[in-house]
């Protein structure tokens, strides 16, 4: 989503991707872990939660009776998830064919709330909205942000609340981005295809207004392209998400999270005109009541995610 081109402010509006090279460790109650693909700092393995958090989850009847009677009936959903490398969102296992992380425990543990079955196909972050359109994918998942210019032609069921920020080398005298004015000279490393991506270009105006130097923005399509652009001094900035960038700063030696710079909702993404929202917000809200959707986040480290209840494209959240 662009931003009108006179604001100097950072916009609401960003894709929710998984800024992370590296999962967390030791992240909840769970002693055991397995060893996450993707690059690690200084030859260390990456490691990932394991905990089961949603086998015992059960059918809940006045859920499923919401959802339409040709999908009670067929009892299968497809569902495009975004497999962006690394917690909290989704990630390969070593395998290379295991699906792991906050976005997958929340789409499986709503699944057996409605007695469903969900044929999963993961689908790369930039192409999984317009799929939805076209009818490939009956929903997607991929930390998708609820803003104004999506609601237009997505609709959404909340299940967590995410938002935008900064992470830099601790030699960085950035301590709060607030203003890209503040980025007037710097190369800012992001996620390509994301909205990060295009709030940047469509902002660089305001170095130019301010007689400054403009930044550079960096876009790579893997996630541990961006933080070796950092470390290796070849990016000075990151622009991702609240929840990736934390779990990246634990991780890697030599890093600062900014803190945070706006939340937004975070939810699943249908088709507009979905007749699957009422159903998915009621499987929500039976998570939150039962205690596995505050277990979900205790397994990923998240519970400053947490929403109250469900809510269907709730308006974007402004500051």
């Amino acid at each position: 989503m662009s931003t009108p081109p006179h604001s100097r402010r950072i916009p609401a509006a960003f894709a929710l991707i998984t800024a992370a090279t590296l999962a967390l460790t030791g992240c909840g109650s769970d002693d055991s872990a397995q060893t996450a693909s993707g690059a690690a700092p200084a030859g260390k393995s990456a490691k990932i939660p394991t905990t089961d958090v949603v086998s015992s989850v059960k059918k809940n009847e006045a859920a499923a009776d919401l959802l339409p009677a040709d999908v009670r009936e067929r009892g299968t959903l497809a569902l495009a998830s975004s497999v962006g490398g690394t917690p909290p969102g989704a990630l390969y296992l070593e395998d290379g064919r295991t699906i792991v992380g906050q976005d997958i425990d929340f789409a499986d543990a709503v699944a057996k709330v409605l007695g469903l079955k969900l044929k999963r196909e993961a689908a790369s972050f930039e192409a999984i909205l317009p799929a939805l359109g076209s009818g490939k994918y009956d929903l997607g998942t991929g930390n998708f942000g609820v803003t104004d210019e999506r609601r237009k032609t997505i609709d959404f069921v909340t299940y967590i609340n995410d938002g935008q920020g900064f992470a830099v080398r601790k030699d960085s005298k950035l301590k709060k981005v607030t203003d890209f004015e503040q980025l007037c000279g710097l190369n800012v490393a992001t996620g390509a295809g994301t909205t990060f991506e295009v709030t940047l270009e469509d902002n660089k105006h305001v170095c130019e207004d301010a007689g400054k130097k403009p930044y550079s923005v960096k876009t790579y399509a893997e996630q541990s392209a961006i933080w070796a652009a950092l470390q290796q001094g070849r990016a000075d900035v990151v622009m991702s998400t609240i929840n990736g960038l934390r779990y990246a700063v634990k991780q890697q030696e030599g890093l600062k999270f900014l803190g945070e710079y706006h939340r937004l909702d975070v939810g699943f993404a249908f088709k507009k005109g979905t007749k699957l929202a009422p159903a998915f917000r009621a499987a929500v809200d039976q998570l939150i009541k039962d205690g596995t959707y505050d277990r979900i986040l205790e397994k990923w480290g998240t519970q400053g995610s947490a929403i109250e209840k469900s809510r269907i494209s709730p308006p974007e959240i402004k500051d």
